[in-house]
């Protein structure tokens, strides 16, 4: 048995980036202990217990704008999984590229589930960064076998209810997770003098019939302007590229970081 203290500092570790392995290597408990410790459902400390608020018909949830950015982050590069005694995971892919978008997600995870556990899982080129709980299937209903793409996703009526009162967190949430901001160019002849015009511009890219229309439905709602651009023959792409509305992207949104 390990007393809370040895538990905290060896998830602290794991948060940190660094492998179950290593950790255990270090400190002398087991990988078995640790990822139980991962997994655990009770917090270490009980002060900080929360319901879950749609098990509990509690409104919204903790944190309604860390939920609606996670929403957009989940519905992007997310995904719910079972696993055994009837706990899920919570897992985001994000690239460690973006080391700022990482803390964010992070911190939008912990906003969400205050008592429970937040861990990243390095893999090559990304991390995962993920959560265990009983109760993602209530706050992420849209989880389900298969690809997004392969699937409807709807949004339940409380989620539509946030999503209306934090748009611009769904929107980032979105863009963080399949979208960039990049700086386009074009060339004009201009009094026989060849010259080159730079401008930014706003992609999001998903298969998904329906998450795009979700995207395209909230811009539509702030004011955005968007233009649909096909791959081939499919309308994988989003693009905002007016002056203004990439201004207003810029101020609620911006590059990825």
């Amino acid at each position: 048995m390990y007393d809370v203290g040895t538990r905290k500092r060896a998830l602290a570790l794991v948060a940190q980036g660094r492998s179950v392995n290593s950790v255990s290597k270090q400190t002398g408990i087991s990988r078995a202990a640790i990822r139980s410790w991962q997994m655990r459902l009770e917090p270490l400390d009980p002060s900080r217990s929360v319901s879950c608020p749609r098990c509990h018909d509690i409104p919204g949830t903790p944190d309604e704008p860390a939920y609606a950015y996670l929403l957009g982050l989940y519905l992007g590069d997310g995904c719910v999984s079972r696993h055994r005694r009837g706990v899920y995971s919570l897992r985001i892919a994000c690239s460690d590229t973006w080391p700022g978008l990482i803390d964010a997600c992070a911190e939008a995870i912990q906003a969400v589930r205050p008592a429970n556990r937040v861990c990243r899982i390095q893999r090559p080129g990304c991390q995962y960064v993920t959560c265990f709980s009983k109760h993602w299937p209530c706050l992420f209903p849209q989880h389900g076998p298969g690809k997004k793409h392969e699937r409807r996703i709807a949004l339940e009526p409380w989620q539509g209810a946030i999503v209306n009162d934090h748009p611009w967190e769904f929107v980032r949430g979105l863009i963080h997770s399949d979208g960039c901001r990049i700086t386009n160019w074009t060339e004009k002849t201009v009094g026989g003098v060849r010259k080159r015009y730079e401008y930014p511009r706003y992609f999001f890219s998903n298969k998904s019939d329906d998450i795009r229309r979700l995207f395209t439905d909230t811009l539509d709602k702030v004011g955005v302007e968007w233009t649909t651009l096909a791959r081939g023959s499919d309308p994988f792409n989003v693009s905002v590229a007016r002056k203004s509305s990439v201004a207003l992207l810029d101020a609620h949104v911006g590059p990825k970081y």
